[in-house]
């Protein structure tokens, strides 16, 4: 009797780092994730944020050690450049679905700049149907495509800043800085309501996630071409999810103690978030804050994802030395 021959199992090796990929068209968030994971042969790995099939560009994927520190990324401010199509309204607000509306466009450059300046700041958003935000336990997106409508709260949002990069006739391209869970078509169908001839989305990049940018961001086709050593060389440092954070290093003998999740006395001004450090470089500890003269541990790494962390010029002091140590 002839059996079909399986393909060997996947050996899977425990990594650590962060991944900017630019994430391709039509790609769910977590496909991409699992064909990353499959390319690294990676243990444990996670997103930082949906972004739609539609939307393209920063997708930061945390592997190992890193992935104690995604929510970071999740609630960090987001920037996208987006192309409106004007004169027309949609059933979802994107190209997906049907026009339902058009109107005549009859706007100037003074029009969308005033229209625009007026979004500027705290604004409250109403969830789109069409999106991922669940009610009773189900995507509202299910409601939608079920024919349904259910009610949704407002939501406060801000928007840091628009900027107009294109306008021809019909077609408006904007970049926009904004805090996350904003829902960028609602805010392309705001924008084109105040003008009077409605809008839905065509086009949408995420350029920035916190202090990410696409700068450096790798697509699945560039990663797939690459040997598995050039792969893993692509990942950056666990803490670089918290690059714009003040850092603070210390000694052995206070490492060793900080891992263990011991509050610590320090000479530094209070402080909200800071990423902590062991005397070897890249000996990256985990993240605390300071709050009068204590330094008090929130997420740390295990002496095992610290020491896999240190290059191994710098490892002849080990994590697990620190810890006994303390």
């Amino acid at each position: 009797m002839n059996r079909a021959i399986r393909p060997p199992r996947q050996v899977r090796r425990a990594l650590h780092g962060v991944l900017l990929l630019d994430k391709p068209l039509g790609w769910t968030s977590n496909d991409a994730l699992q064909k990353a994971k499959w390319l690294l042969r990676a243990e444990k790995a996670g997103h930082t944020g949906t972004l739609d099939p539609l939307a393209t560009g920063l997708l930061p994927l945390c592997f190992g050690a890193a992935t104690k520190f995604s929510q970071i990324s999740l609630d960090a401010d987001k920037a996208y450049r987006a192309t409106l199509a004007l004169g027309k309204r949609t059933s979802t607000g994107d190209l997906e679905g049907e026009v339902v509306q058009e109107r005549p466009v009859a706007v100037d450059r003074v029009m969308i700049e005033a229209v625009i300046a007026r979004l500027i700041g705290a604004i409250a958003q109403v969830p789109p149907m069409h999106s991922a935000l669940k009610k009773d336990g189900r995507a509202l997106y299910e409601y939608a495509r079920a024919g349904l409508e259910v009610e949704r709260a407002p939501r406060r949002v801000t928007i840091h800043a628009i900027d107009i990069i294109d306008w021809q006739d019909a077609s408006l391209v904007i970049d926009v800085s904004c805090s996350k869970g904003t829902y960028i078509r609602t805010l392309a169908e705001d924008i084109g309501e105040a003008l009077g001839c409605g809008a839905h989305l065509t086009g949408l990049r995420r350029t920035g996630s916190g202090p990410l940018t696409l700068a450096g961001a790798i697509t699945l086709a560039e990663l797939e071409a690459l040997d598995e050593p050039a792969r893993q060389s692509r990942l950056l440092p666990a803490d670089t999810l918290l690059a714009d954070w003040p850092g603070l290093a210390l000694d052995k003998a206070e490492a060793g103690r900080f891992l263990t999740g011991l509050r610590r006395r320090v000479v530094h001004a209070d402080a909200p978030a800071m990423k902590v450090y062991g005397p070897e470089p890249g000996a990256f500890l985990g993240s605390a804050h300071i709050t009068a003269g204590e330094l008090i541990p929130d997420r740390l790494l295990s002496p095992l994802e610290v020491q896999a962390l240190i290059p191994v010029a710098s490892a002849a002091t080990t994590p697990q030395a620190l810890v006994a140590a303390a």
